[in-house]
């Protein structure tokens, strides 16, 4: 029933204005899916290689069509996922793309969940694991290198764990966003936003997490709920390899200053959440914060894991971090991204699945946060290709 039949390949925009790959993938017996690859721009030197729209496009449409159209049923997505990969005959997607690749292969779980009328989560949840509700990390203040000359750190995470209901946690989130929108104006700082819809003030980042911290206790008061912050560091973009140390606007820290810095923060602003602290080469730093600070807060590897099994295998063995960001387009398909996650959660690191700074409407993320029991996923505040993954996320809890 599920035997694929026809696949439809086009450009898009993505939120940023650029293009982007959508795919459509029909059935045997009318099931259609759709979805679409989001893209980055603070990206890990390790992940998958996106390649131009129309050039993503026209290899996949070349490679993988043929191997997929009348070969292939979308209810086996390791089925699916291993033509992908055969189709590109890479160890990066550079072949195809992982744009294309990882397109159709949400697509194609699309396409198979359509089939039998269960909602997405609930297939990949009896594909793979269970089901649950993440709590959604908003980004309200931006930098680094998602805004010009606002705060070196690039985002200020609003984590509202009390929440009783994913619902009330989205409109906290919300409320914070505004806030600290309020807040800036107090202070007579204008700003815009940056790519994911965060406020990027010319502030630096001691002035930020002021503003953050008010603004997180002004709506924990009202909401009647905790209401946390936690990071991305984004280590990787602040690291300058020749001169060994983290460059910051005002100043300069080595690796050892760099890792007193975050645990101070962490013990200051009693954060819950810090992602990528340090450069993405730095197993052993890493490694040397996690054990400093890693039973009060997450320390998440982005750039340092690329959802990749063997760079999480080496973290695990390093005792770095205690948390992988997941992220289906650095790897490329639905199947090494569910191996990332159960390989994490198996050795005590927890999943946070997570958008990237050029997104779409596309709201794969969200089944997948709660299909695999996801304590967080990052999604942004606001934002129409970001609420569109909250709005999900709001539907899911309702209708489950």
């Amino acid at each position: 029933m599920t035997l694929i039949t026809d696949v439809a390949l086009r450009r898009v925009l993505d939120s940023r204005g650029n293009a982007t790959v959508e795919a459509d993938v029909y059935t045997e017996s009318g099931g259609f899916g759709r979805a679409r690859a989001p893209s980055g721009a603070s990206t890990g030197e390790f992940e998958a290689i996106e390649l131009p729209a129309h050039e993503a496009i026209a290899s996949a449409r070349e490679e993988a069509v043929p191997r997929l159209v009348g070969e292939v049923y979308a209810g086996n997505q390791r089925d699916v996922d291993a033509a992908l990969h055969a189709a590109d005959g890479t160890d990066d997607f550079s072949g195809i793309g992982a744009n294309s690749a990882v397109a159709l292969s949400m697509a194609a779980a699309h396409a198979a969940a359509d089939v039998t009328g269960a909602p997405l989560f609930q297939h990949l949840g009896g594909t793979f694991r269970g089901n649950s509700f993440p709590v959604p990390l908003g980004n309200v203040i931006g930098g680094g290198e998602h805004a010009a000359d606002a705060t070196d750190i690039q985002e200020f995470l609003v984590a509202p764990i009390g929440a009783p209901s994913v619902e009330e946690a989205v409109f906290a989130n919300a409320a914070v966003h505004e806030t600290v929108a309020d807040i800036l104006a107090d202070r007579g700082v204008p700003c815009g936003k940056g790519d994911e819809g965060a406020w990027a003030p010319s502030i630096d980042d001691s002035e930020a997490f002021e503003i953050v911290a008010e603004a997180t206790d002004i709506v924990e008061d009202d909401a009647g709920f905790e209401i946390r912050f936690g990071l991305d560091v984004a280590g990787a973009e602040l690291y300058v390899a020749d001169a060994g140390v983290y460059e910051y606007s005002e100043t300069t820290r080595n690796t050892d200053e760099q890792i007193a810095y975050l645990a101070d923060l962490v013990d200051e602003y009693d954060l819950i959440y810090v992602e990528d602290p340090l450069d993405e080469n730095d197993f052993e730093a890493f490694a040397a914060l996690t054990d400093r600070v890693g039973d009060q807060t997450l320390i998440c590897g982005d750039d340092l894991f690329v959802t990749n099994v063997d760079r999480l295998e080496r973290g695990i063995e390093d005792g770095a971090a205690n948390s992988i960001l997941i992220k289906p387009n650095q790897i490329g398909t639905l199947s090494d991204t569910v191996d990332a996650i159960e390989l994490g959660v198996e050795s005590g690191y927890e999943p946070v699945i997570s958008h990237r700074s050029g997104e779409t409407e596309d709201t794969t993320i969200a089944h997948l946060a709660v299909a695999m029991d996801a304590p967080y996923i990052k999604t942004g505040a606001v934002g129409g290709e970001r609420t569109a993954k909250l709005n999900e996320l709001i539907r899911i809890e309702q209708n489950a």
